[in-house]
């Protein structure tokens, strides 16, 4: 017997349904979309929405679909092997995934702050492209002033709650599930276009949006008695390993990861090839350019603020409370999502995503403590890529070309200490979201406490710059509520320089151009502002 709460229920071996109690009906969530957003320079703007209706589960049969409890042996920790399991937890084969209701509790509620203007169309874009511009400068950042709303309490899923964290993993879990369907049937889909119309390519026509193809998943779940969304995002699938077939979003998801996961665009050694351009020498990387390369519109990030523009768009978040969730990458970028818009979110087995939150220069409450975010982080100890250890010339990770080198997490980590209860080892194995499900939470009678990561910083043996480190500390930026004014000196110097002439180098002095005249400049004023204060246009001030 396991004891849940002040419950008893018999153990999982005793049911042949999940050890899950009932909940009132309305706690309990369903599937209703499917988003899969494009990714890569040819189909990063192509997004789709499959509607998951009783007519479309009734007119493709999946309101009966069994899933198959025929999983063949796993005996290799290659990570490759790992990501292409069908994640579906072996304690609910007997269940469908495709209707299937999870329960899911609510615990006291919780206190948020959040940016005012976060649901202004083309706010949350315009600043980080701002904030990284002037590299995260907090002292420019804090001329903004951006307006922030009072801090108000939300919902927020009891995860001190069994049953609520198996039905959290259940629906991580469930964006990996794949369409049980033929090729003929799957182009039967009945997708709506959200983005660029979708067009298959030529030489692969039965290709289908969604399942096969590159780009992110997130599936939709919603309880309509409570107004509540949980978001689960899609992780890591395997790639590059026979059998994995095209529906698999692979190439995208191994980019991303070692982009998002890595001190420097996946640079290990020289024989690795980077995921782009910023490594520099040995051990020092461009700066800049590595958080251009994290908000390119390609990327990842993008991707899940562009599905939570749409869910939004059907769900009124000023009326639904969004929660969100997800399994390794999936949890990562669901933890970003949710900093980014003050969301609360529950990860399990995600990679440390702190680095890339600061690279992003994702907006914090001024004065907010980070374990007030309400980011929690399930893990266990014999996970190597949640704790941060999947790294080296010898690791599983590196054998399967992932750069997995960073442990920091942003929130607040829950986990499970198999390593010391139970005595496990430290494997890939133990990434899997139905292994998390099957031999960890369920097995388990409590929820580990939730506490505040230590002190932590990854890739402290890295050297990040920028190109103008040997200029100016301060980014030459005018200031955005003044005209712009040209720098001066107090005093006159004069400075050798080089010219070239024909092949010979000659010596010149260089002095700071002098004024024709002695008139002072004609004073200006500002024509145009931008959202966050700076001027956009200058114009002569012809008022005397």
């Amino acid at each position: 017997m396991l004891l849940v709460g002040r419950t008893r229920i018999p153990a999982l071996g005793d049911l042949p349904s999940p050890a899950i109690h009932p909940s009132p009906s309305n706690d309990q969530f369903q599937l209703k979309h499917i988003f899969h957003h494009g990714a890569g320079s040819q189909h990063y703007q192509i997004h789709r929405r499959l509607d998951i209706t009783p007519e479309f589960l009734a007119a493709t049969g999946l309101d009966d679909v069994q899933m198959s409890s025929d999983k063949s042996d796993i005996h290799t920790s290659d990570l490759e092997q790992v990501y292409a399991q069908n994640d579906w937890p072996e304690a609910f084969q007997n269940r469908n995934p495709w209707t299937m209701r999870f329960p899911i509790k609510s615990g006291p509620p919780v206190k948020v702050q959040r940016l005012a203007e976060r649901h202004t169309p083309n706010f949350i874009d315009s600043y980080l492209e701002y904030a990284i511009n002037i590299k995260g400068n907090p002292r420019l950042l804090n001329m903004i002033n951006l307006e922030w709303e009072q801090p108000k309490e939300i919902s927020f899923p009891d995860v001190s709650d069994k049953d609520t964290l198996v039905s959290l993993a259940l629906i991580s879990s469930n964006a990996y599930v794949r369409f049980p369907k033929s090729e003929e049937e799957k182009r039967k889909s009945d997708w709506t276009d959200l983005g660029e119309e979708w067009q298959p390519d030529q030489n692969n026509s039965d290709l289908e949006f969604g399942w096969d193809g590159e780009g992110l998943r997130g599936h939709v779940f919603v309880n309509e008695e409570n107004h509540t969304v949980v978001i689960g995002f899609k992780g890591t699938s395997g790639a590059g390993i026979p059998g994995a077939g095209e529906d698999e979003t692979t190439a995208s998801d191994k980019l991303n990861d070692n982009l998002l996961f890595s001190c420097c665009c996946a640079r290990l050694s020289y024989l690795w090839t980077t995921v782009c351009d910023c490594y520099e020498k040995a051990y020092t990387c461009n700066q800049d350019c590595l958080e251009k390369e994290l908000v390119r519109k390609d990327r990842f990030y993008q991707a899940v603020l562009d599905v939570y523009r749409n869910v939004t768009a059907m769900y009124n978040p000023d009326v639904y409370d969004i929660w969100l969730t997800g399994h390794s990458l999936g949890g990562a970028l669901a933890s970003l999502l949710g900093r980014t818009y003050g969301l609360p979110v529950v990860a399990f087995e995600a990679p440390g995503e702190m680095l890339a939150s600061q690279r992003l220069h994702l907006p914090q409450p001024p004065g907010f403590p980070r374990y007030l975010e309400h980011i929690y982080h399930i893990g266990n100890t014999a996970d190597p890529i949640f704790m941060g250890s999947c790294n080296g010339a010898s690791s599983s990770c590196n054998a399967a070309g992932y750069a997995m080198e960073t442990a920091c997490h942003t929130g607040k980590l829950c986990v499970y200490d198999v390593v010391t209860d139970k005595g496990w080892n430290v494997n890939v194995l133990n990434h899997r979201i139905h292994t998390v499900i099957d031999d960890i939470i369920l097995k388990y009678n409590d929820t580990p406490e939730c506490v505040v990561q230590p002190p932590c910083r990854d890739c402290f043996n890295w050297r990040f710059v920028s190109h103008d480190d040997d200029e100016d500390d301060e980014p030459k930026l005018p200031n955005p509520l003044l005209p712009h004014r040209s720098k001066s000196r107090t005093s006159t110097f004069t400075s050798a320089s080089t010219s070239v002439n024909m092949g010979f180098e000659t010596s010149v002095s260089s002095q700071p151009p002098q004024s024709s005249t002695s008139q002072p400049p004609k004073k200006q004023k500002c024509l145009k502002r931008a959202w966050y204060g700076w001027c956009s246009e200058w114009g002569d001030d012809d008022e005397e």
